[in-house]
């Protein structure tokens, strides 16, 4: 089986996060990494974690909530 291994800051770049909100993801046990060197994340990791949390509010990770819009020029 083929696993393909993301590089924490290709994950950075890719979805234009800061690098402490991924680590935050990671303590939190929201998002599982490994250590090889570096941290890592394993691309179906990656893509079971963005399955599960879209359409959530991860602002705070203590209080997870579906994402709302209070009207829609806020989203602009």
């Amino acid at each position: 089986m083929k696993i393909c291994i993301i590089v924490l800051i290709k994950i950075l770049k890719l979805y234009l996060l800061c690098k402490n909100a991924v680590y935050d993801l990671i303590r939190k046990g929201l998002l599982t990494a490994l250590k090889l060197g570096r941290i890592k994340v394993t691309k179906p990791t990656l893509l079971e974690f963005l399955k599960e949390y879209s359409g959530k509010d991860l602002s705070d990770l203590e209080n997870i909530k579906e994402l709302t819009f209070q009207n829609e020029a806020s989203i602009y």
